[in-house]
């Protein structure tokens, strides 16, 4: 098992597969944003399925594809179905903003996917516009009901919370995923770029007393996904709501996750700035025993907490560039 120096299992690595994005949502990538990686530098398939092999050798089981928008990446599919042949790794997942996955989820469900996290801030058409850059509520609803149609249980919708933006929405979101069978995962706003730091942020822990209260929510026991969600479930158990607070109530002590960006780069932390390249090991003939290696200095490096809380200002990249 992979192990950092505070003595945190690692296993779980959340993967990029493009930097691109159709949307611009206000706390992830700023609008006209040009920054994007050079696709020569992306890694190619061939390469994300020779780290990932390595990582599910070394222990690492859980596997996220995120962008960006993963499904902007062409024959995504091909690769899920790649990644989830791999030995050992035995939990494949996407996240996605939902625009394109009327298109892609029976295929991605054949490939061997097993779980949807689908990001919808709003219920409102003009509110999802205004924070997406795009009218896209219909595309993302359909999207919902195709997945849920080919078979993937439980679909996780993600909202940020913002306030005054769409906080007077929770309630609605909480109503919509119980009747729907979807498991709503609230998060507080973190501060990646000026995107972040400008979004409206919200700590949860009142909406979290209130949600309990109002849905007689209690705490939940089975774990959904092995991130850092905290889950609260209705008494009778059909239905979840999750708190991501990263800012509020951190949870860096059991942070069992690292990233690697499109590029190769893994990011050992959201809020810190130590960072590993293994593109050019990759393309310098390295072997898998140097691959392993790397990944292991990698890991020493991972710290043991974030700084959003002391120096909000610290990270300059955006989400969208760290990989979701």
């Amino acid at each position: 098992m992979l192990s950092d120096r505070f003595g945190r299992s690692i296993d779980y690595l959340r993967v990029s597969v493009t930097d691109r994005c159709d949307l611009r949502c206000t706390y992830c990538m700023p609008t006209g944003f040009k920054g994007f990686e050079d696709p020569p530098d992306w890694l190619t398939f061939d390469e994300m399925e020779r780290v990932i092999g390595i990582f599910a050798r070394l222990g690492t089981s859980r596997v996220r594809l995120t962008g960006g928008e993963p499904l902007m990446r062409r024959r995504l599919p091909e690769l899920a179905a790649r990644l989830a042949a791999l030995p050992g790794l035995r939990d494949l997942s996407l996240s996605t903003n939902g625009t394109q996955l009327a298109r892609h989820a029976a295929d991605l469900r054949a490939a061997g996917v097993a779980r949807l996290n689908v990001s919808l801030d709003s219920l409102d058409r003009d509110c999802v516009a205004k924070i997406t850059g795009r009218d896209c509520l219909p595309d993302v609803l359909e999207g919902l009901k195709v997945a849920k149609a080919a078979g993937f249980a439980p679909i996780k919708i993600n909202m940020v919370a913002m306030r005054g933006v769409n906080d007077a929405e929770i309630d609605d979101l909480v109503a919509f995923c119980i009747e729907n069978e979807f498991v709503l995962r609230l998060i507080e706003a973190m501060p990646m770029g000026e995107t972040g730091r400008n979004a409206a942020y919200m700590g949860l822990e009142p909406v979290q007393e209130r949600l309990r209260k109002q849905f007689g929510l209690v705490p939940q026991a089975v774990e959904l996904g092995g991130g850092p969600a905290r889950y609260l479930a209705t008494g009778d158990g059909r239905a979840s709501v999750g708190f991501i607070t990263p800012m509020s109530q951190h949870f860096c002590a059991s942070c069992n996750r690292i990233r690697m960006s499109v590029d190769g780069t893994l990011y050992l932390c959201l809020g810190q700035e130590e960072k590993f390249e293994l593109r050019p090991l990759l393309r310098g003939g390295a072997s898998d025993a140097d691959l392993e290696h790397a990944i292991r200095q990698a890991i020493e490096l991972k710290p043991q907490q974030h700084d959003f809380t002391r120096q909000p200002g610290k990270i300059i990249r955006f989400m969208s560039q760290t990989g979701g």
